[in-house]
């Protein structure tokens, strides 16, 4: 936990979840050149005499070092034969705030946690606020799901009650509000346990999702609402991505989240995309 700008904070989680190897991407260096058997690596001068089986390619993905990537990399600076090498992260708990930066790196798979699918339990929690809780039960129910970025409690109430406020503007506004908001199976809940919020909150919860239900209801997500994310990088772009966003210029959030990224990248990794200091 951290204090940027008045605000207590929580850094994202990141796990490496695959990654293929710095192998791949001398023998492609090497074919460009045709000079397999220069490699220090075994598996590398076999590829000049042999196209590769099952087991060669296994101790090709497990190769540590390649002198010829190191000077590829960084004397010569021939970056694109890194986007051979390919990485996967899942991260918990950045925020939406943080998306929005990612996006501006193009070359990227990312697959992140919808708003559409996942906001059964705040809708279910207002839903039951309005028949027979109040504005707090919302706000004390709403607190319990670890929802931001933020972790100062005070600070998170005054978010939750702005979400209360939404809804309760929007409640206002459409017609059949409620069969907007929860599955049609639920509906009669709403007059069976009327004036019984918390009863109401654990049927909702335990029945079947709306479907879509975030598609009515996304505008009241803020940028420090927390998403999780699986995100895949080519050796080339996860460079520039470290170059950007470790610096001190970067978004403090997503320098966060970089940071953490390389923690948990491979030094063989980091050997050819992070300038020796």
């Amino acid at each position: 936990m951290e204090e940027m700008y008045g605000i207590q904070y929580t850094r994202p989680q990141v796990v490496l979840l695959q990654e293929t190897g710095i192998g791949v991407a001398e023998t492609a260096a090497r074919t460009c050149y045709d000079s397999f058997t220069n490699s220090e690596n075994d598996v590398i001068k076999n590829i000049e005499h042999k196209l590769p089986d099952a087991d060669m390619c296994d101790t090709l993905n497990e190769i540590e070092d390649s002198a010829l990537l190191e000077d590829l990399a960084w004397t010569y600076f021939h970056h694109s034969i890194l986007e051979h090498a390919n990485l996967s992260y899942l991260v918990r708990g950045t925020s939406r705030g943080v998306l929005q930066e990612h996006a501006r790196h193009r070359i990227q798979a990312i697959s992140v946690r919808s708003t559409r699918y996942t906001m059964s339990g705040i809708i279910n929690a207002f839903v039951a606020s309005k028949h027979g809780g109040d504005r707090d039960f919302f706000i004390d129910k709403a607190a319990e799901f670890d929802m931001f970025v933020t972790a100062d409690a005070a600070y998170n109430r005054l978010e939750i009650g702005a979400m209360y406020d939404k809804l309760d503007f929007q409640s206002q506004k459409i017609e059949n509000f409620y069969a907007t908001a929860v599955a049609k199976s639920s509906l009669p809940y709403l007059k069976e346990l009327n004036g019984k919020p918390q009863e109401m909150y654990e049927v909702l919860q335990n029945g079947k999702k709306k479907r879509n239900v975030g598609d009515a209801f996304k505008h009241i997500v803020t940028d420090n609402w927390k998403v999780d994310m699986v995100v895949t990088f080519n050796l080339r772009s996860l460079k520039n991505y470290f170059t950007l966003r470790e610096s001190g210029a970067a978004y403090f959030q997503i320098r966060w989240l970089a940071q953490e990224m390389m923690k948990v990248t491979p030094k063989k990794y980091l050997d050819l995309i992070i300038k020796k200091k």
